[in-house]
């Protein structure tokens, strides 16, 4: 996993020492954030009835998405695109590959198990588990403090960067709404909550989406948050929740949630899981960058 450098430069060849330390923040990350579903039994079942062009496609969208969290994240805007293709997918082959190993440790993935049941359920694990790779790898390391004082000065100057803020967004909020989306208990939740309870929940998640961007004081959070406008703090959090939104629509798409649910059941899931999702796009979004 390539570090910053400029795009004219040569790329240098990692001691092993090094590369291995970057695979091993990359795997704690992995882990941290996808630990949950790993032990889901949903998730699970995901794999083996997803249809082989959902597989795929989930497959993709993940590595769409760390193109995206590679190019933007932290604004290393000196990485070139190569850099970022090879590195993302390097991330997905770990992410894979954790996946696989976690698996046939907890006798998930056996001697009986299909190939395509096998398959599935490593690549829809491994999509939560590529996220954190890549996040553990740019953010669980430390740099010195000449390193990071320069790092500083580039996010700074790209705060205003809307597609990149975009992107770290969606990816703050899939990683949350992912580790929620499975369970049966968002379809209990959404079938029983009367619809003023769920204006409540959308409310809710307003207030705490422009709370923890803009009121907060998370650190360092004002690199990223520096217009405090009223109409600025007003449009940042709509367009925050929106992201929720749509992150925990394809969410819960993907794991079968809106199957055989009427429209307002399937809105009511989209609210219920936006709370999640509203945290991974605010306040995750911020700590995957700080």
């Amino acid at each position: 996993m390539a570090e910053a450098r400029p795009s004219d430069a040569p790329r240098r060849r990692r001691p092993v020492q090094e590369s291995l330390r970057e695979y091993g923040r990359g795997i704690a990350g992995g882990l941290l954030f996808s630990l949950p579903l790993l032990y889901t039994m949903e998730v699970w079942w995901a794999g083996f009835t997803s249809h082989p062009a959902n597989v795929l496609g989930y497959l993709l969208g993940t590595y769409v998405l760390l193109l995206g969290y590679n190019r933007y994240g932290g604004f290393r805007r000196d990485v070139c695109w190569f850099d970022v293709f090879t590195d993302s997918l390097e991330e997905l082959g770990v992410g894979l590959l954790v996946s696989v190993v976690v698996l046939v440790l907890i006798g998930r993935i056996t001697r009986g198990t299909s190939l395509p049941e096998a398959v599935g359920m490593a690549v829809v694990e491994a999509g939560t588990v590529a996220i954190g790779v890549s996040v553990g790898t740019a953010q669980l390391g430390g740099q010195h403090q000449q390193e990071a004082t320069e790092e500083d000065r580039k996010r700074l100057e790209s705060a205003d960067h809307v597609p990149g803020q975009l992107v770290i967004a969606f990816c703050g909020a899939v990683l949350f709404a992912a580790n929620v989306a499975p369970t049966e208990e968002v379809v209990m939740i959404a079938v029983e909550t009367s619809p003023w309870r769920l204006l409540g929940l959308a409310m809710l998640s307003l207030l705490l989406g422009g709370l923890i961007l803009f009121q907060s004081d998370f650190t360092r959070a004002k690199r990223f948050t520096r217009r405090r406008l009223r109409r600025d703090v007003l449009a940042g959090t709509v367009i925050t929740y929106a992201i929720a939104l749509v992150s925990s629509a394809l969410v819960l798409w993907f794991f079968g949630r809106f199957d055989g649910n009427g429209p307002s059941v399937c809105v009511a899931q989209v609210v219920v899981l936006g709370l999640a999702s509203t945290l991974g796009a605010s306040a995750g979004r911020l700590l995957i960058q700080s």
